[in-house]
């Protein structure tokens, strides 16, 4: 079986690859850009891992990989452009390098090519990848327009939000592992235990994210820490912060998401000591090991050798960085 290192490699070689020889230059050069930014590449990895469950070839289904992952760096590009977000990946997003119409046109063209390189495919297995694909685009679109709501509210509640994440977030991941086990012509019940345990590693994967962003080290984060509370960003933290505090908590809270003018390692130092006294590092940490037992679960029950899952149980974790 391949290494998701070896796997990785062989994403990023074909993605260089891709021809551009469609005009006008200037709808597919932000498209080549936005491409070439890096990245993990988790979802087209986790999609040749999952046939490679079952098959030898993995490169054989790289093209649907590729659509995975232009699809995806299609919603960031439209998520920076929503966000007025200035950098993706140490460089400048596509709005900014060019314009927003430039944004929105490409990104609607690289919409198009994730379903033109998803659709190339065996004929016969067509109708359910695009199924899957389709819904899942769907529901990407459902957990965006939530996030854009909880903006507003103050009542969101935990359950909510996790449905958001699930949909903003895991069901790529989801579709990803069932879309490699589809491929491969794995057994309808393996390829359903692959979308649970993507959709629970995803779900892990976003809490720790929300966690890591008020207790992480910014040397292995990657961010500056404290980003989402200057932000008064909707995450499991402040939703259960407000759900859970006392009076005089809720009341201390409120007043620094309301505060215009602050000192920002002062909002940072207060809003983690509040989430402190009430008790959010430990209720997350409760949350990210649930759903991280879950996938362990769902994973255990396909129908494989032990040995044959054990690379992507790795890699699962170290997406996670787990050792155990």
């Amino acid at each position: 079986m391949y290494k998701s290192t070896q796997l990785l490699d062989l994403v990023n070689q074909a993605l260089a690859a891709l021809p551009y020889d469609r005009q006008p230059a200037g709808l597919y050069d932000p498209i080549r850009y936005a491409l070439s930014l890096g990245g993990k590449r988790i979802r087209p990895v986790l999609m040749l891992m999952a046939y490679n469950l079952y098959r030898e070839n993995p490169e054989h289904i790289m093209m649907q990989a590729l659509g995975l992952e232009t699809y995806h760096n299609f919603t960031l590009l439209h998520d920076d452009l929503m966000d007025r977000a200035d950098v993706r990946r140490g460089q400048p997003t596509v709005h900014r390098k060019w314009n927003d119409n430039q944004a929105i046109l490409s990104g609607d063209t690289m919409l198009l090519q994730a379903y033109q390189r998803v659709a190339q495919c065996n004929p016969r297995l067509l109708p359910q990848v695009l199924e899957l694909f389709t819904t899942t685009t769907l529901e990407i679109d459902e957990g965006q327009q939530l996030d854009i709501e909880f903006e507003t509210r103050d009542d969101v509640t935990e359950e909510e939000y996790i449905e958001m994440i699930r949909l903003k977030t895991s069901v790529l991941l989801a579709c990803a592992l069932k879309m490699g086990a589809v491929l491969a012509e794995a057994p309808a019940d393996d390829a359903a235990l692959l979308y649970d345990f993507g959709e629970q590693i995803g779900l892990a994967f976003q809490l720790q994210d929300d966690y890591l962003d008020v207790y992480g080290d910014f040397k292995v984060f990657g961010k500056r820490i404290g980003g989402d509370i200057l932000c008064n960003k909707k995450t499991y933290m402040l939703i259960n912060a407000q759900l859970l505090a006392n009076e005089a908590q809720r009341s201390e809270l409120e007043r620094w998401l309301a505060a215009v003018e602050y000192d920002e390692d002062e909002k940072i130092q207060a809003v983690t000591r509040l989430y402190d006294e009430i008790g959010i590092p430990q209720l997350a940490r409760q949350k990210i090991e649930y759903y991280y037992t879950l996938a362990a679960q769902s994973l255990a029950k396909v129908n494989l050798p032990e040995e044959r899952k054990r690379i992507l149980w790795q890699y699962a974790q170290q997406m996670l960085n787990r050792q155990n």
